[in-house]
């Protein structure tokens, strides 16, 4: 592949997030000069420093002006709003603006695309992908929504054809895109802000299904997933060559003879009646067994070798923030998961106690929006309800107004356990105190939300080992 954009500098708005970062990697790979802005310093903005990027913190039209190189392109991502003073000034001086779609799209020009999306489970299922090509031999570019644990990046520039891209589906940048290979996880009503009906959201991943025969591709879609089934026969009666996976008695690579254990999940993979070999995964839960399964369904029907496929997915040790460990102190494992919808919440603390053995699992979950918290608070609870002990955080807000009857209050009363195992704790430096006292010997802490509660699961860590000391 050549040099995408070769008109000038492009400068990034937000170009801290797991996204923005990762396109800027793969532009600095590419030989595009790069600059960009963020909110607040972060080991992402040193990192693309130390790659050649000229990043400043904080949003001021001096930034557009940061580097020697004539500015070409801006490109804002989605939590930037158009008041954003580089994005009005950028506007004024007739320099085009781009969303991250746009630059992505621009970035895999002459790459053959495997593109995966999903209401859940694209950040992992994309890094599966992406390390099961690698085990072939394939160099593969990848851009992906979080950092893979293997290799510390969360994009690369690569030799082969391939770019295997987390697409998104929350503001409908995902129909921008025309992959060989599309990959539909599953389809459940989620971004509301964006999306006015569940029906809307239907119909566009059914479009993202149709680009993919501009190149003669096809769909691998999971067969459990009813919200993924009537996408995909959508698609198929429209000429969409559709293959599908899962544990269903009628999906093309069946998930057989499953069986989790504390270290991960082992099952057999069996293609139209076939048995294609058995999948121990070093990442917990049965969701993870699903994701695998996609990978190993994209990489055969690529006609890839499967022992090598298998291989390199028994080899995935996962990404961050994806039922990531952040420490052990004694026989408690702390981890953080970046669940943010009930179904997430759902498949990640029934892989916890799977995780957790004969010991209790100790929850601190963080909704993320008012927006999503209103339309989901009661099933959030019902879902938090599979933990022993509960702290519900306030609402991150990501920048909305608050909505009234949209609080982590309402969660922490909607969840069906026992008064005195859930607390509401409002004050964000007072939950690591409030997990560490309801901590026992043997027990999992789970730190959850797409906010920064994550950044709490250290606090833990070191107040665990005051008190176990």
């Amino acid at each position: 592949m050549t040099r995408l954009i070769d008109t000038g500098r492009v400068h990034l708005v937000g170009v801290g997030g797991a996204g923005m970062s990762g396109l800027a990697r793969v532009m600095l790979a590419q030989g595009v000069p790069v600059s960009g802005t963020d909110a607040k310093e972060s080991r992402r903005l040193a990192a693309l420093r130390a790659l050649g990027a000229t990043i400043s913190v904080g949003h001021t039209t001096e930034a557009l002006d940061a580097a020697p190189e004539s500015l070409a392109v801006v490109v804002a991502s989605t939590a930037i709003p158009p008041t954003n003073p580089e994005v009005v000034e950028a506007r004024r001086r007739g320099i085009p603006v781009w969303t991250r779609a746009e630059a992505l799209n621009a970035i895999m020009e002459g790459s053959t695309p495997i593109a995966i999306a999903g209401t859940h489970g694209k950040t992992t299922t994309t890094s599966m992908v992406t390390v099961a090509l690698q085990a072939c031999g394939i160099d593969p570019s990848f851009a992906i929504g979080s950092e893979l644990q293997s290799s510390g990046t969360n994009a690369h520039f690569g030799s082969g054809d391939y770019f295997v891209v987390e697409a998104d589906e929350s503001d409908g940048s995902f129909l921008q895109m025309t992959p060989l290979v599309g990959v539909v996880t599953n389809v459940e009503a989620d971004h509301l802000d964006h999306w006015e009906r569940y029906e809307d959201i239907e119909d566009a991943f059914v479009r993202f299904c149709l680009s993919t025969r501009e190149r003669q591709g096809f769909v691998i879609s999971c067969a459990d997933d009813p919200g993924a089934r009537r996408v995909t026969e959508r698609a198929r009666a429209e000429g969409v060559r559709v293959i599908t996976y899962g544990e269903a008695s009628d999906a093309d690579f069946r998930i057989a003879r499953s069986a989790a254990d504390p270290a991960g999940w082992s099952f057999d993979v069996v293609h139209h009646g076939v048995r294609m070999g058995r999948m121990t995964l070093r990442v917990p839960g049965r969701h993870n067994a699903l994701n695998a399964t996609a990978a190993l369904a994209v990489g055969a029907s690529l006609d890839l070798p499967v022992s090598e496929l298998l291989e390199g997915l028994e080899s995935f040790t996962g990404t961050q923030r994806r039922f990531e460990l952040r420490g052990q102190v004694g026989n408690v494992r702390v981890y953080d998961d970046y669940a943010h919808h009930p179904t997430e919440v759902s498949a990640t603390l029934t892989a916890a106690r799977e995780v957790a053995g004969a010991g209790r699992v100790v929850v601190a979950f963080q909704s993320h929006r008012y927006s999503r918290t209103s339309v989901f608070a009661r099933e959030f609870g019902q879902a938090l309800g599979l933990a022993d002990e509960v702290i519900v955080l306030e609402v991150y807000s990501a920048g909305e107004k608050a909505i009234p009857g949209a609080s982590g209050s309402v969660i922490a009363a909607a969840v069906p356990l026992p008064r005195e195992r859930v607390i509401f704790q409002p004050s964000w430096a007072m939950v690591p105190e409030t997990v560490v006292e309801r901590v026992r010997p043997g027990d999992v802490v789970m730190t959850m939300g797409a906010g920064d509660v994550g950044m709490l699961a250290p606090q833990i860590v070191d107040l665990l080992r005051e008190r176990l000391a």
